[in-house]
């Protein structure tokens, strides 16, 4: 598989699309009823999934993977966090947001890498597909604890009530309320985290697939499976059109994205190919796909998270990033850096 044809996929194609009609001033529009809806689709496809290939694993084999899962999925974030804020050159919001990209996982690279591993007839565990689902929360929640604790700096330095973002242009007023004790605490922004609605349906959705009876989830396949790229090609081409209207603030900060859209990748997938060989046990194939996942950035289940719940930061940094810059990124040199380095610990 050439690295070009890697990179012609649909999905990556209709994002390029959305950002040159907008580049190019087309009257094309998506309603933003529509485009919520689309966002919700997506996490509940994603959760039933995951809930389902996590009702066939051996629970008891699967747990330790769930628990490194989690680990990589809360501390990613955190890492990247920190770096990127200590550049001085972004704002919490925007690091909040991207960052929580980098924590969770593309499902494209990792099909990718999977692609990768058959093309070279190396085997593999099952395991990295249940963490696969399992890394999509924790960083989402992440980003959320972080961008709740930006709106509580930003209120406490400025007014009692404050509005942060503009309406339009992909973000929404956002009311900000300081004087109510109980957002200063880690209690009130782990409630905020938890209860938002897109770690509600994504959360839930994954419960519903593990409970619910196999016949019953099979039935359901054509919804969550047969039109799901579709609906993600829909997607993406607002989401393009999104991050078209914000990249002139991209120019503004673009060197230091464009080093952390590299960089990133390349700690996360190291840490990962870490968790896979020495506290997994896993394979040279499994090890490489837990590298893949903890170098990822999403597109699918993030973007719409963050664009509903941090309304704040620009859609242009956090999209441009995971799919213009980390995404073929990972799939030219990644993904064989991330195999080399593998081999070398299976040494």
């Amino acid at each position: 598989m050439s690295a070009l044809s890697n990179l012609l996929l649909p999905a990556v194609l209709f994002f390029a699309l959305g950002f040159l009609a907008r580049v190019i001033k087309s009257d094309l529009r998506i309603p933003p009823d529509l485009a919520k809806i689309l966002s919700i689709y997506l996490l509940m496809a994603i959760g039933l999934h995951g809930g389902y290939e996590l009702a066939k694993a051996d629970l008891m084999v699967a747990l330790q993977s769930i628990i490194w899962a989690l680990v990589l999925g809360f501390a990613i974030p955190i890492i990247g966090y920190i770096a990127l804020v200590a550049t001085r050159r972004v704002n919490p919001f925007d690091a909040a947001a991207i960052t929580a990209h980098y924590g969770s996982v593309s499902a494209g690279t990792f099909l990718t890498a999977i692609a990768y591993l058959d093309s070279q007839q190396i085997a593999y565990e099952s395991y990295p597909v249940i963490m696969l689902a399992v890394m999509e929360s924790p960083a989402i929640i992440v980003g959320l604890i972080l961008a709740a604790r930006a709106r509580r700096i930003v209120g406490e330095s400025t007014s009692p009530a404050l509005k942060v973002g503009q309406p339009g242009e992909g973000r929404a007023a956002v009311s900000i309320d300081v004087d109510d004790d109980d957002r200063h605490g880690m209690k009130g922004l782990l409630r905020e985290a938890f209860t938002n609605g897109s770690v509600v349906i994504l959360i839930g959705s994954m419960v519903i697939g593990a409970i619910s009876q196999p016949n019953s989830m099979e039935a359901l396949f054509p919804f969550i499976d047969d039109i799901f790229m579709g609906v993600l090609c829909l997607f993406l081409f607002e989401m393009g059109m999104v991050a078209a209207r914000r990249i002139g603030d991209f120019r503004k900060v673009g060197g230091v994205l464009i080093a952390f859209g590299v960089l990133m990748p390349i700690v996360g997938g190291l840490i990962g190919a870490l968790v896979g060989h020495y506290m997994l046990g896993f394979s040279e194939g499994g090890a490489l796909l837990v590298a893949v996942l903890g170098a990822s950035a999403s597109y699918i289940a993030v973007p719409p998270a963050m664009r509903l719940a941090v309304p704040e930061a620009n859609p242009s940094f956090y999209l441009t990033l995971s799919l213009g810059i980390t995404f073929p990124f990972n799939v030219v040199i990644g993904i064989p850096l991330y195999h080399t380095f593998v081999a070398y610990l299976a040494v």
